[in-house]
């Protein structure tokens, strides 16, 4: 597969719609909201406002987890917020995350509420507030804190790279499909290099950096992402597809995948969750 391609850049970049692609109708260049809506609130107070793709699935396990080490302030509400339809960009959405991604979450139990956007600072955020899955000693948590990171700045190539291209891109092309793979690659042979001597992430404990990285790269050594497996040869990386295995059968996790889930089986879709019973 090659391209041949006349394109040059011009001086100044001006937005052409449409761009093309599955996401090009939510897709712009500026920020802020598009309506005014405000966002629903349940009786929990947590309150996550989100869509069961790998950055909202973090959020949704991290929750029952706490919820099964027996935290019951973890009771959450989750309201789903359909991105290819624009919620993001509602008034009341844009209030609580500026930057329009979800997970979104908001803590009424502080008083003014805490709102709280990026799926890593939830996850810190949560950790912190209920002295679970973050390890305490400096050492161990640097540890978690350094792969916390490293998910959040590495699955940017493999979303909005590799999976744009080789997925949602109205075009395939030689070129960036070649780069993001091996980019793509390259991340999973950190993890099955690091997970070759570990069981878990940072150590011998299963902490918020498993429950980062694995909504990415377990889904995708699974099989559930992209549906690019056999096309990553992801049977490379035993070491990974060990710890995604594993993590897999844990009950939170397969409850936390359920939540605010629109596709694929129905067995395991929750599109709301606002009581444990919803997922039962």
């Amino acid at each position: 597969m090659s391209e041949q391609s006349d394109y040059l850049p011009p001086k100044v970049w001006t937005w052409q719609q449409p761009s093309g692609g599955q996401f090009a109708n939510i897709n712009r260049p500026i920020a802020g909201s598009t309506h005014d809506k405000e966002l629903p609130t349940g009786e929990h107070p947590l309150q996550l406002y989100s869509l069961a793709t790998p950055n909202g699935v973090k959020v949704t396990v991290m929750l029952e987890e706490l919820l099964a080490l027996g935290i019951n302030e973890a009771e959450y509400d989750a309201w789903l917020i359909r991105i290819q339809e624009g919620d993001q960009f509602s008034s009341g959405f844009v209030e609580i995350n500026p930057n329009s991604k979800i997970p979104a979450l908001v803590d009424h139990s502080t008083t003014p509420p805490t709102r709280v956007f990026e799926s890593a600072s939830i996850l810190l955020y949560l950790a912190e507030k209920h002295g679970q899955l973050l390890p305490q000693d400096p050492a161990s948590k640097t540890e978690t804190m350094n792969w916390l990171f490293w998910q959040m700045g590495s699955a940017p190539y493999l979303g909005g790279g590799f999976g744009h291209f080789y997925a949602y891109a109205p075009e395939k092309f030689e070129y960036p499909i070649n780069r993001f793979t091996m980019e793509t690659k390259r991340q999973l042979d950190v993890l099955n290099r690091n997970l070759a001597t570990r069981r878990y992430m940072a150590g011998d404990q299963y902490t918020i950096a498993d429950i980062a990285i694995w909504p990415w790269y377990g889904a995708l050594v699974l099989g559930r992402l992209y549906d690019a497996a056999e096309f990553l040869s992801v049977d490379e990386y035993p070491h990974v597809i060990r710890w995604a295995e594993e993590i897999d059968q844990r009950p939170a996790v397969i409850r936390g995948r359920k939540v605010n889930r629109t596709w694929g089986d129905e067995s395991e879709q929750v599109a709301e969750r606002h009581d444990a019973s919803d997922l039962d």
